[in-house]
């Protein structure tokens, strides 16, 4: 399924970090999704329930980390802190609203929250990392492997690390960098930034 998302808007006012948070978190979902339905129909078991959602977290969550990294190249501190609280309520939001998927399991303290803290731990382990113009480093890419082989049953253990390195996500962030370089454009100007991400 090919996904087509609006990467620029004519009208300079409308592009408020929130605007482009909404867009953003609608990309980082269906890129989830899509990820899933392709490692579902190569044979891996990620089935509807809590594996799927647990699945769909590490994967928002990588995104949503990296939308970050991005946002710190392109725009100012202020801009990006906020465009990163936006992106990461608006991701839990949208996990909260999908909680079918998770047929009736109950997450203690909500889905949101599940979420938020998940994002605010990721966040410190990807710290750990580099991500360039080029993208993510290796280590980077190999702990979300890791975060993804974790939450899958031992048969897929073996063979979700490649997988992930080298097909989930530079696909995901091909479209991920394209679509948020064309939002960003011009939307505030680059400033410098300390490392790390922006804690929802």
């Amino acid at each position: 399924m090919a996904i087509r998302i609006k990467s620029r808007f004519h009208a300079a006012g409308r592009r408020t970090p929130a605007t482009l948070a909404s867009v953003a978190a609608l990309l980082a979902w269906r890129l989830a999704v899509e990820s899933i339905d392709r490692m579902r129909g190569a044979g891996y078991d990620i089935d509807i329930g809590r594996q799927w959602f647990d699945f769909a977290c590490e994967f928002i969550a990588f995104l949503a980390v990296c939308s970050d990294r991005i946002a710190w190249r392109e725009l100012d501190g202020d801009t990006r802190a906020q465009f990163t609280i936006a992106l990461v309520r608006r991701l839990a939001e949208m996990l909260d609203e999908n909680e079918y998927l998770l047929q009736g399991e109950t997450i203690v303290g909500g889905v949101s929250q599940h979420f938020v803290d998940l994002f605010n731990r990721r966040s410190a382990d990807y710290a750990e990392f580099d991500y360039s113009e080029d993208g993510p480093d290796f280590g980077f890419r190999r702990f979300f492997a890791a975060c993804l082989r974790d939450v899958l049953p031992p048969k897929d253990q073996l063979w979700v690390v490649d997988q992930a390195m080298d097909i989930e996500s530079p696909q995901a962030l091909k479209a991920l960098e394209k679509t948020l370089l064309g939002m960003f454009g011009d939307s505030a100007a680059p400033a410098a930034n300390g490392e790390g991400g922006a804690g929802a």
